[in-house]
């Protein structure tokens, strides 16, 4: 019989030092294998898997002259290697189970390690062998060393810490931690570092923080390896690993001293009380160690390329940054060794970088001076310079965390931070744009936004949708004025306009509205940029909107600057600019919509080009889109009808709010504080509106902006659009009984009582018509009525309220047809007004009839006159035919139509109207 081979431990832990507190190598014939917590094996990849396994079965199962062992073991290896298909495979596995399973019936002791062996290559290609588990318990519990070898490894491949039948192997464990063969008590550390659960771990926990003093270096580390399990599984054992933790840090063996670093690490991290106690009592030691690690002479059992041992140089810079975090003497007693090692620690190799890299880390999160940290900030700018994407893009990450400490010492590697923005390597060319955005201030925008802007011009596609985010971020955020802002923009349009989001051309198109001095700059820009940049959408909708808005300023050169170059467009040149646009088979539906309203607004500003505009625009009528073929019909109507209104219906644009889009943006509209002593509210871009404001807004009749007076032309066209229907009840000059007039349509339409005649808000009016209080509410509406409706004692309040079954309390409805309702002027102008009349028939208080009068105050006559009325989904409206089609001028006639509103259900109504008619002279 041939002594059996004992598997010797590394001196070293694994070389990823990352793993080292759950990964226990092996060194088997030449191959490294890997164990790991989870029960799996990790095989290297330069040698065949199944050649790897077939050493390692025959080595841990005690090799011997048995030959027919041999025989039987590769012969199953053998005839698994030969199937062809996954069911020949699973063939030859169900008969060597099969086989297995009969000798555990027979309680086979002597080839119980040749049937293991079987189990774990079979469990490594993925089949059920959970009835072999008791196996290695029974081996576990042999007296002999290649048994107990077998059963552990069988154990931590077969088993893990959710099995049950682990709580058998408690006792053996316990045996074997005492036992006399160190190399017994390693097998048990392995195992139990590996499976080991909660119950287990407080079971154990005496025995292995007994044998961290033990006097085999190899056994102290597979201690304070299981250590580190027991602590992350039971985290209130870590104060029973606190002194024994302290004096394995004064180890002279590295391998011990590697696991005592990790296991002060963890415990640290469990307990306050251990990372105090380890500041005031280890700091110093750990120092010494470090400063001897790095002055030590060459020693070639731990030399790497030249340097001494680097993971335990790693290991020693991690816990000292943790050791040194927000504690100013800690760090004070560092501060010496780390400059040595970022000075003396050689930069030529890897191993060299990975100190480096662990040092800097350190430098920037200890409690240490500015002169520290700006070493290791030139370090990363070493390391930006390297042509390893790994280095460069691991200094971009620690430079990121670093402006927020040394920004200005950031800033002097600012060119080679641009230059990584035009690296080849993706991942570095975002982390360095990244970089750059936190870089800028009001300083340095200028020049660096004009790198970034060259480098667009010849960067990739896909990197082109990233490069002008952040240039447009930069840009709003810090631009020092508008005309350097515009230009800026125009830049980014014209060289990536379809990489851009929609929100930067509408914030650009606001920019410009406010910069009333550089509209014909901005146009006559745009009017270049559009001729060589046509193929970029944003650029396009910019320059269409601009030169509807701005044509005239473009055609005469107002507002030349002195930096400007003169430039002759003609009127015909500007509409040629939006037929191409309009014509292009690239532009899409939103395009294409701007372009017919640039056309409309320009047939007013443009008389001469009428008829051309007017001929471009019949060309979207046959449109398949909807949208544009609406417009087209429309946009003709009012060149060709209504020439006298146009002027007034496309006057230019007011001035936007840019703190109103901005907080659209960012979802936080800024808060306006009100002047006013309650007569008038504030609405979200500034301009104030009378109290009637709110309810208007609620039964969406007016726009966000009160309609602004012009003399030029009647406004009505505007309440057509979607204007303020009710903007002549808020002038100054209105009468009382337009104030009725005003009740009574709130009344009409359910949505509470009128506003009160001493400026009170309508929502307190909606406050009290809600109150459950009858006498209250009564009360209240008594105080609010109107002159004509007092008049009516006998009447209750509340029956004005219920005109069509809406808020108001139920009320006797007398047999009459009725209480009589004030008239409502609902428009008045210069040229039309148009009055409500109300009434209800008695029994049916959810029918109203509303006769309206239009009368014609202009001198034309209107022809072809058509009422249009709307009503929400639970109103039912019957509109009757009109008196008459034509409305004479001067007030001589006018035209009446009734209607009739029924309301089916209980809810806030609103009505929309518009009028439409052709005016011509008498």
């Amino acid at each position: 019989m041939i002594k059996p081979k004992v598997v010797e431990p590394l001196n070293q832990v694994s070389t990823k030092m990352e793993d080292i507190d759950n990964q226990l190598p092996w060194i088997i014939w030449g191959s490294q294998f890997t164990i790991t917590l989870e029960g799996r094996a990790v095989v290297n990849a330069q040698i065949q898997l199944y050649s790897n396994l077939n050493e390692l079965m025959r080595l841990v199962c005690n090799e011997t002259q048995d030959d027919d062992y041999c025989y039987f073991y590769r012969d199953m290896i053998r005839a698994i290697r030969a199937c062809k298909t996954a069911a020949e495979e699973r063939a030859v596995v169900r008969k060597e189970c099969a086989s297995i399973r009969a000798a555990v019936s027979d309680n086979d002791n002597d080839y119980r390690h040749r049937n293991l062996a079987k189990l774990m290559f079979i469990h490594m290609l993925g089949y059920p062998t959970h009835f072999g588990q008791m196996e290695c318990l029974k081996s576990i519990a042999a007296p002999g060393f290649p048994e107990k070898r077998i059963g552990y490894l069988g154990l931590m491949l077969l088993l893990d810490e959710r099995q049950e039948v682990l709580m058998l192997v408690t006792n053996s464990l316990k045996q074997d931690l005492n036992h006399t063969n160190q190399y017994i008590v390693g097998l048990a550390l392995c195992a139990l570092g590996n499976i080991s659960s909660a119950e287990m771990a407080r079971d154990l926990a005496p025995e292995v923080e007994r044998l961290l003093q033990f006097r085999d270096p190899n056994v102290r580390k597979k201690a304070a390896l299981c250590s580190i399990r027991i602590i992350k599984k039971v985290p209130d054992l870590a104060e029973n690993f606190v002194n024994p933790v302290a004096s394995l840090l004064k180890e002279k063996h590295h391998g011990v001293l590697l696991t005592a670093i990790q296991l002060c690490a963890d415990l640290c991290t469990a307990s306050e009380e251990a990372l105090e106690y380890f500041r005031k009592k280890c700091t110093e030691g750990l120092v010494k160690v470090l400063k001897d690690a790095v002055n030590s002479p060459y020693a070639p059992e731990y030399d790497i390329s030249g340097i001494a041992d680097p993971f335990l140089q790693i290991r020693l810079l991690r816990i000292l940054r943790t050791l040194g975090h927000g504690d100013a003497d800690a760090s004070d007693l560092m501060n010496d060794v780390l400059a040595q090692v970022a000075t003396k620690t050689e930069s030529n190799k890897n191993a060299g970088n990975a100190i480096l890299y662990e040092c800097v880390e350190t430098i920037m999160s200890i409690e240490d001076s500015g002169g520290l940290r700006v070493l290791a900030i030139n370090i990363l700018g070493r390391f930006l310079s390297n042509r390893d994407n790994n280095i460069r893009y691991v200094a971009l990450n620690i430079l990121m965390k670093a402006i927020s400490v040394d920004g200005q010492a950031v800033q002097r590697h600012r060119a080679t931070i641009l230059e990584c923005v035009k690296d080849s390597d993706a991942s570095i060319r975002k982390r360095a744009l990244e970089l750059v955005y936190l870089l800028v201030n009001e300083t340095n925008v200028k020049p660096l936004t004009k790198e970034l802007i060259d480098y667009l011009e010849v960067s990739d596609q896909d990197f082109k949708g990233d490069l002008t985010a952040k240039v447009c971020s930069i840009v709003e955020k810090l631009s020092p004025e508008k005309l350097w802002y515009i230009d800026q923009m125009l830049k980014v349009l014209c060289e990536a306009g379809n990489h851009v989001k929609d929100e930067v051309w509408h914030g650009l198109i606001v920019v410009i509205t406010n910069a009333t001095n550089l509209h014909g700059y901005t146009v006559r820009s745009l009017y270049r940029a559009i001729q060589t940049s046509g193929d970029q959408e944003a650029v396009v909708r910019v320059a269409v909107w601009c030169i509807g808005e701005y044509g005239d300023l473009l055609v005469n050169n107002i507002g030349m600057l002195d930096l400007e170059e003169p430039i002759t467009v003609t009127e015909n040149d500007a509409v040629d600019v939006i037929e191409v646009a309009i014509k292009c088979h690239a532009s899409d539906l939103t395009t294409r919509a701007m372009c017919l309203t640039a056309l409309l607004k320009l047939s007013s500003r443009f008389p001469s080009c009428s008829q051309r505009i007017k001929d471009i625009v019949n060309q979207s009528k046959g449109s398949l889109l909807l949208e544009l073929q609406q417009r087209s019909i429309e946009f003709d109507s009012i060149i060709e009808k209504h020439q006298n209104l146009r002027s007034a219906l496309v006057e230019r644009m007011p001035v936007l709010d840019e703190a109103t889009y901005s907080g659209r943006r960012t979802g936080s509209l800024p808060a306006v504080v009100s002047t006013s002593h309650g007569n008038s509210l504030q609405i979200p871009n500034g301009v104030p509106k009378t109290a009637d404001a709110p309810l208007l807004d609620l039964l969406d009749l007016s726009a966000d902006e009160p309609a602004l007076q012009n003399s030029s032309g009647p406004n009505f066209l505007q309440d057509l659009l979607g204007g303020d229907i009710l903007s002549s009840a808020s002038q100054s000059g209105s009468t009382q009984p337009q104030k009725n007039g005003t009740d009574v349509l709130l009344d009409l339409l359910s949505t509470g009582s009128p506003p009160a005649q001493n400026g009170s808000s309508t929502a307190d009016i909606l406050s009290i018509s809600q109150d459950n209080n009858i006498k209250s509410s009564v009360i209240a509406l008594n105080s609010l009525s109107s002159p004509m409706v007092t008049s009516a004692q006998s009447t209750p309040a509340s029956s004005i309220m219920d005109l069509l079954d809406g808020f108001g309390p139920t009320s006797t409805i007398p047999k009459d047809n009725g209480p009589a309702y004030p008239p409502l002027v609902a428009f008045d102008s210069s040229s039309l007004s148009l009055i409500f009349n109300f009434s209800k028939q008695a029994g049916s208080p959810q029918l109203t009839q509303i006769e309206a009068t239009f009368t014609n105050k202009s001198s034309d006559i209107y022809t072809d006159f058509i009422f249009q009325a709307a009503v929400p989904k639970f109103l039912q409206l019957h509109l009757e035919p009109a008196s008459s089609n034509t409305l004479p001028g001067g007030g001589n006639g006018s035209i009446t139509q009734k209607l009739q509103v029924t309301n089916n259900q209980h809810g806030k109504g609103r009505k929309r109207v518009e009028s439409s008619s052709s005016s011509s002279h008498e």
